[in-house]
Parts: C-alpha cells; structure tokens; sequence
C-alpha cells in the first residue's frame, strides 16, 4: 500500500502528530514487530542497568518538557 503525505505543505506540529500517531499505532501491535539481535543486547543491557540501579525511567511528559527546553 502506497501512502503519500503532502509533506511539503506540512507543518511541523502535523508532521509530529503524524509522527505520534504512527507511533501509538505500532505500539498497539509491538508483538509484530522484529528485534535484531544486537536491539535485544541493548535492551538486555538497559534492563540491567535499572536492576542494578545505574539507570532509571523518566515520566514521558516530563522527559519531553525537558527535550523541548533544551531544542529552544
């Protein structure tokens, strides 16, 4: 299937929100999706580091803020 977007007289905000929306939907079916050997490693690696407690999560809205902070 052959989907074409007006990219070129998108703006950005409607890029990003395409964007999300590709992303929730890919989400939704994360079972399908393939991992290469080497994403497994990093995950296994990242996995680790929370136990061990050299790693933590960031709430996703705050993680944003501060991406959006930092890019303005």
């Amino acid at each position: 299937m052959d989907t074409v977007l007006p990219l070129d007289r998108m703006t950005v905000e409607e890029k990003l929100r395409v964007i999300e929306v590709l992303w929730d939907d890919l989400c939704r079916h994360e079972k399908q999706l393939p991992v290469t050997d080497w994403q497994k490693q990093l995950l296994d690696e990242r996995k680790q580091q929370i136990q061990t407690g050299k790693a933590k999560f960031s709430d996703w809205d705050a993680a944003k803020k501060r991406i959006r902070e930092r890019t303005s």
